[in-house]
C-alpha cells in the first residue's frame, strides 16, 4: 500500500510541472521574434497601397482618362517594387555585417554558439523578397479596383474605398501578428494613408490648375 502511494505522487507532481510548464512557454512568448519578417511585410504591403494609390489618384486629379491612370498606378507597382526590395536588403545586410563584427569581437562566447548566432541573424534575401512581393500585392488592388470602372468619379471612389479596406486589413493583419492593440493600428495606418491620397490630390490639382 505504502509502495503504491508513493509511486503516485510523483506522477501528480509531473503532470502539474508540465502543465505549469506550457503555460507559462504561451505566455512568455516573445513577439519581438517575428519583428524582421513582420515589418518588411506589413510595410511593403502598406507602402504599395498607399504610394500607387496616391500616385493614381494625383494623375485623376488632372486627367480622366482611365489608361492615364493604369500605367502611372503600373510604373509605381514596379518602381516601387525594385526600390523596397533593394532598399530592404542594403539594409538588412548592413545590420547584419555589424552583428557579426561584433560577435567577432566578442571574445567570451564560444565557437558552436558563434555559429548558432550566426544563424539567428536576418537573412536579406528573405527580407527583400518580402518587402518586393509585400508591395506588389498592395499596389495591385488599386489597379485592379481602378481598371474596370469607367466613370471617373465613380473610379476615383473606388480606388478610396479599396485603399481603405486593405489598409484596415493590413493593420489588424499586423496588430495581431505582433501582438499590439487592434483598433490602435488600425486606425493609425488608416488616417495615414487618407493623408497622403488627400495630400498627393490636392496639390496636383493645385499645380495642374496653375500651369495648365
Amino acid at each position: 500500500m505504502a509502495g503504491n502511494i508513493d509511486l503516485c505522487i510523483p506522477v501528480s507532481e509531473d503532470k502539474s510541472e508540465q502543465e505549469h510548464s506550457q503555460v507559462s512557454t504561451e505566455e512568455d512568448f516573445d513577439y519581438s521574434k517575428r519583428g524582421q519578417w513582420l515589418r518588411a511585410a506589413v510595410l511593403g504591403a502598406t507602402d504599395g497601397l498607399v504610394s500607387v494609390a496616391s500616385l493614381m489618384m494625383g494623375v485623376g486629379a488632372v486627367k480622366q482618362d482611365v489608361r492615364a491612370m493604369i500605367l502611372t498606378g503600373f510604373a509605381g507597382l514596379v518602381a516601387g517594387a525594385c526600390s523596397m526590395a533593394i532598399g530592404e536588403f542594403v539594409s538588412v545586410y548592413s545590420q547584419r555585417d555589424v552583428e557579426v563584427a561584433q560577435m567577432k569581437r566578442d571574445k567570451k562566447i564560444s565557437r558552436n554558439e558563434e555559429e548558432s548566432e550566426k544563424e539567428a541573424l536576418p537573412n536579406p534575401i528573405q527580407a527583400a523578397a518580402a518587402s518586393a512581393l509585400a508591395f506588389m500585392l498592395g499596389a495591385i488592388m488599386p489597379l485592379l479596383a481602378a481598371a474596370f470602372i469607367v466613370d471617373h468619379k465613380v473610379r476615383l471612389g473606388v480606388v478610396v474605398a479599396t485603399v481603405s479596406l486593405g489598409l484596415v486589413v493590413f493593420g489588424w493583419f499586423g496588430a495581431v501578428l505582433g501582438g499590439s492593440p487592434v483598433v490602435k493600428s488600425c486606425f493609425r495606418i488608416l488616417v495615414g494613408g487618407w493623408l497622403a491620397m488627400a495630400i498627393t490630390f490636392g496639390l496636383t490639382k493645385w499645380i495642374g490648375s496653375t500651369v495648365m
